[in-house]
């Protein structure tokens, strides 16, 4: 099964986290996140005001025993963005083939290739799932957006991201 290292900006908003979870939930792919990964994303809900954040990473790690992974040394990564040094580490400790990010420039190519890492957006992700496992990921997002169809479901995912599963999925 596919290893995906999810980045602390597909955790929140937290209907794209239910919603990347939930297809893990399904078997479709394995998710790691390290301990700053987490904290980032536990002091981003207190800053924007999410409760309920501290009690989803609670059964983030009740699902996935051993899906938090030690960071590692990260100083001697090489990113455009040094604060980002930590999520690259996180990806390449937990041994991931997938780092799921919004920020795509952060991570580029020849940083991400010699660890045997490849950067993807949620979108690209999903879509990649759905091309494979197209009744699940539909189940998913039905589940995550109950009763939406047609141009209002395409307008839901466009909102989170999502714009081009949420084309395929329109019709």
């Amino acid at each position: 099964m596919t290893k995906a290292f999810l980045d602390t900006c597909v955790l929140y908003p937290p209907i794209l986290r239910d919603l990347l979870l939930g297809l893990a939930d399904a078997g479709l792919y394995r998710p790691l996140w390290s301990e700053g990964v987490a904290a980032e994303w536990l002091h981003m809900t207190a800053r924007k005001g999410e409760a309920g954040a501290t009690e989803a990473l609670r059964r983030m790690r009740a699902r996935w025993p051993g899906a938090e992974v030690m960071g590692g040394e990260a100083g001697w990564l090489d990113l455009p963005d040094p604060g980002d040094r930590h999520v690259l580490a996180g990806a390449i400790a937990g041994e991931a083939a997938l780092l799921i990010t919004l920020n795509l420039r952060d991570f580029p190519r020849r940083s991400l290739a010699p660890h045997g890492l490849r950067a993807m957006s949620p979108d690209d992700f999903c879509m990649e799932l759905w091309l494979a496992q197209r009744d699940a990921v539909e189940a998913e997002v039905a589940r995550v957006w109950p009763g939406l169809t047609a141009r209002p479901l395409r307008n839901a995912l466009k909102k989170a991201e999502l714009p081009r599963l949420g084309r395929a999925l329109e019709t």
